[in-house]
């Protein structure tokens, strides 16, 4: 498990006190301007960060007030460049994967293989799979009457099937890329996507099977929830022409291999390069290794580049998913353009987080918390789940919870290698999991979907998503002591 590493002190005392203070104003205003005046993430963020900005700039040298506006332009810039294009490119293929009943297949085969009695395995697997390439409550909205119609045919409650469900698709979509949680948080670390989804498959899976029907069949028992009553009596037809089941998982699986071939690549060349490099001198000297390698190692690190890997297979899902079925290019063109719209908003935040994040670099705030820290003796990897998670509990935001923690933890991480820092993202991923509450927007469509009271959401809901964080971060501790 990675301590702490002892950092110079910086100049005085009163300076870390005063910079830690500003830290606390910062992440204060945050909070504030999301709960009580209600203001977009995205705005809230960007007033934030300037606040602290402005703050550091008067009561020291690091930053001056002229080089607030460049600060800030520059950390949005040096977000989006890798963020947006990972974001757009995924919300296209995700929205391709809906419109051509994708998700229904799916679902459909997954019920087919799985029978009757093992259906919430076959929930859980589908949730696990459908959010890795489609947003959470996108997935929601599409399998709700999928859940409505088996807990109607089964005379089984509805959370019996649903609770599974959701867990699964919380599970990826907080820790597998390209979903935007993970993929903004690995940037903002600097570490390789297929560490991160290296890492958040082999913590996030244990975590769904514990997690899931045995946790969630359980819960159900805790309240008693009739189906909707809007929900049809009589058995539905399924739907015809869907695609196959077996595309639809090569589409989903073919990105997530070509990245995975991508820092495969990397770990071989990196094998060569002189010990002792610092994080920047190493990534020049991979760089120019990589330049150097035999044509094929650079044909596939070149193919495996996540916004190459993530294009190419949204490339062949419009083909196979649009064009072969006969959907015509305007509709395949407005699908893209929708599916830009609720990204877009994504994209902004993220690309917030890091202003928030060069911020803190940039005033000084990044080494004065992690020289608070030093000799706390308490390992990063719990200060990352730490930090997502008060402000996950505070504000309800995942994204915005992530993305925070992220920032604070850029002071941290010099020196760390590749798994180490994965496993940092795939911990402050966990952090922001959990304790879904009243604050949540995820906690209400749940509500909403499932029918159920905030106080039953609260038993049955906040219980799992607390048990995917805590049961997450067990197993992120477990192989710590292996990295």
């Amino acid at each position: 498990m990675q301590i702490l590493p002892p950092v110079p002190l910086l100049a005085q005392a009163a300076s870390v006190s005063s910079l830690l203070a500003l830290l606390a104003f910062g992440i204060a205003l945050l909070l504030v301007l999301i709960l009580r005046f209600k203001l977009q993430a995205f705005l809230s963020l960007l007033v934030a960060s300037i606040a602290v900005a402005i703050g550091a700039a008067m009561v020291g040298d690091d930053l001056t007030i002229t080089q607030i506006g460049s600060t800030v332009t520059n950390g949005m810039g040096n977000a989006l460049g890798f963020i947006a294009t990972i974001i757009g490119i995924g919300a296209i293929f995700g929205a391709i994967l809906e419109h051509s009943g994708g998700t229904q297949s799916l679902a459909d085969s997954m019920l087919k293989r799985f029978g009757p009695e093992r259906a919430p395995w076959a929930m859980l697997l589908t949730g696990f799979i459908i959010s890795i390439p489609v947003f959470l409550d996108v997935a929601l909205v599409i399998l709700a009457p999928l859940l409505y119609a088996l807990a109607r045919d089964t005379k089984k409650p509805l959370l019996v099937f649903g609770l599974p469900l959701v867990a699964g698709m919380a599970v990826t979509h907080a820790f597998v890329p390209p979903t935007p949680g993970p993929v903004a948080v690995g940037f903002i670390l600097g570490v390789n996507l297929g560490w991160v989804i290296l890492f958040g498959v082999l913590v996030g899976l244990p975590t769904a099977i514990i997690c899931g029907p045995f946790l969630c069949s359980r819960v159900a028992k805790f309240v008693d929830v009739p189906l909707p009553e809007h929900v049809p009596q009589e058995e539905s037809t399924p739907e015809a022409g869907l695609p196959p089941f077996s595309l639809i998982l090569t589409l989903i699986a073919l990105p997530i291999f070509m990245i995975l071939a991508n820092t495969i690549v990397e770990q071989v060349v990196a094998a060569g390069l002189p010990e002792g490099l610092s994080n920047s001198e190493r990534k020049t000297e991979l760089a120019k290794a990589l330049t150097e390698a035999p044509i094929w190692q650079q044909l596939i690190h070149f193919l495996g580049h996540p916004v190459i890997a993530l294009l190419t297979c949204t490339l062949i899902a419009i083909h196979f998913l649009g064009t072969r079925r006969g959907v015509d290019r305007q509709t395949l063109l407005e699908i893209s353009t929708r599916a830009l719209g609720p990204a877009g908003i994504i994209i902004l935040i993220t690309g917030a987080g890091g202003v928030f994040k060069g911020v803190l670099i940039a005033t000084g705030i990044a080494d004065a918390l992690s020289e608070a820290f030093s000799g706390s003796g308490i390992p990063v990897i719990i200060l990352a789940y730490l930090f997502a998670t008060l402000v996950r509990i505070a504000q309800g935001s995942a994204t915005v919870a992530m993305l925070t923690a992220a920032g604070l933890m850029s002071g941290f991480i010099e020196g760390l290698n590749a798994p180490n820092l994965a496993l940092i993202t795939v911990a402050i991923a966990a952090g922001a999991t959990g304790y879904s509450h009243v604050n949540d927007s995820g906690f209400w469509m749940i509500s909403r979907y499932f029918g159920m009271t905030e106080a039953q959401t609260l038993k049955t809901w906040s219980l799992i998503s607390t048990a995917i964080s805590l049961v997450a971060f067990a197993i992120i501790l477990i192989l710590s002591l292996f990295i």
